[in-house]
């Protein structure tokens, strides 16, 4: 006779069924790891201290800090469950941090919570959870995921929209999807502090997480200067039409997309159309420049039933995200000897390499995550020449 299932679609008893629960000691993750504690499962808490966190102690809205680990702890106390914390520094400056600054040196805006989850959080803590014995790792992200009947799980948004975090975990593998667990799928932020409360946690009404937890102040262009001293170039800011317009203290310091804070003044509105790294160039013109209707796609992530080699010769049909902020665009998914690209339905305005373009299977609510990528770099605009000085002869 076969198990029924429990809560978290595995098919044995909560209390037969050990849960490695992740503890960042914000609001979210407390929840989770209370809510499957009444629900009798086995849990066991597990937190990672991921940077030195002596600058960031007691400042409010960076995770990992280690005022977080304090707060984990004493949730876990309070639940009574089990506690670790894992120092997985060297882990997280090696696969999140460095690749960070590089990232940024070569004229892209990097996204270092995709590569955290991708690798520190999801493959290492993963790894530990099968060690414990585990039959799931559960997150606090708002994210859903679903049993698809073929022995696989799916990824899908959030039931509250305002809150889903798809666009971070596009890069988790199948094997990593397989084995996680997503209970605040169906929650809005409200309901999950009404639980916190319920269950008495002193973190209830802890404020949200903000800055990428290594960068404080989200002053990331000190942080990359202090990791790679002397690799930021100067370098000319040239207008589109080939005037230089100033100079710039290096790329680093810019994302395409940015108007304020360029450093130049002029009679038009000007944005950062291209980053040229290699020759330490920021490329500036009218907004009408940013419009980008094609993306081209590097370290394909592919979750889809349909293996991605096995996609039509004219595509399908999808919607994409380019931006954490902005909602699924409809657009053709196409897949060819050259690589993989994406043609956006309108174009997009501010996209930027280095970011995420995430796919799925439509633009609505519960969309499911079939994959995603790193955007690639356009061809960098060539500044026109500008014409030379005509000298009278005499």
């Amino acid at each position: 006779m076969t198990a029924s299932l429990n809560s978290l679609d595995i098919a044995k008893p909560p209390a037969a069924t050990r849960v490695v629960a992740a503890m960042s000691g914000g609001v979210d993750s407390s929840v989770v790891a209370a809510l499957l504690k009444r629900q009798g499962y086995d849990v066991v808490g597990v937190t990672l201290q991921l940077y030195d966190h002596g600058a960031a102690v007691h400042r409010a809205g960076a995770c990992c800090a280690g005022q977080d680990i304090h707060d984990a702890r004493r949730v876990a106390e309070a639940i009574g469950i089990p506690h670790y914390v894992l120092d997985y520094e060297s882990r997280f400056r090696d696969a999140v941090i460095e690749r960070f600054a590089e990232s940024y040196l070569a004229g892209e805006t990097p996204i270092p919570c995709v590569e955290c989850n991708r690798t520190v959080k999801f493959r290492d803590l993963l790894g530990l959870a099968r060690e414990l014995g585990a039959d799931a790792l559960a997150t606090g992200h708002y994210v859903a995921s679903r049993d698809l009947g073929t022995g696989h799980r799916g990824l899908f948004r959030a039931a509250d929209e305002s809150r889903d975090q798809s666009y971070f975990l596009y890069a988790t593998t199948q094997e990593q999807l397989d084995l996680l667990r997503f209970p605040l799928g169906g929650l809005d932020k409200a309901q999950t502090r009404a639980l916190a409360a319920e269950f008495g946690l002193a973190i209830a009404d802890k404020p949200d997480s903000q800055d990428i937890c290594f960068v404080p102040n989200g002053r990331y262009a000190e942080v990359i200067e202090r990791l790679k001293p002397g690799a930021a170039r100067p370098g000319a800011i040239v207008h589109l039409d080939g005037r230089v317009l100033g100079e710039h203290e290096g790329v680093l310091r810019y994302t395409v997309g940015q108007r304020k804070g360029l450093g130049i003044s002029s009679a038009e509105p000007l944005y950062v159309v291209a980053l040229d790294a290699e020759n330490a160039r920021v490329i500036v013109g009218p907004r009408e420049a940013l419009s980008v209707s094609r993306v081209d796609l590097r370290d394909l992530n592919w979750l889809s039933d349909v293996p991605i080699a096995e996609l039509p010769s004219e595509g399908i049909e999808v919607a994409v995200r380019v931006r954490s902020t902005r909602a699924p665009r409809e657009a053709r998914l196409l897949v060819d000897d050259k690589g993989v690209h994406v043609l956006l339905a309108q174009g997009e305005e501010g996209v930027s390499p280095g970011q995420a373009c995430v796919i799925y299977d439509h633009a609505g609510s519960g969309a499911r995550v079939l994959g995603g990528g790193v955007i690639m770099a356009n061809r960098v605009p060539r500044p026109a020449p500008q014409p030379e000085p005509a000298y009278a002869i005499t």
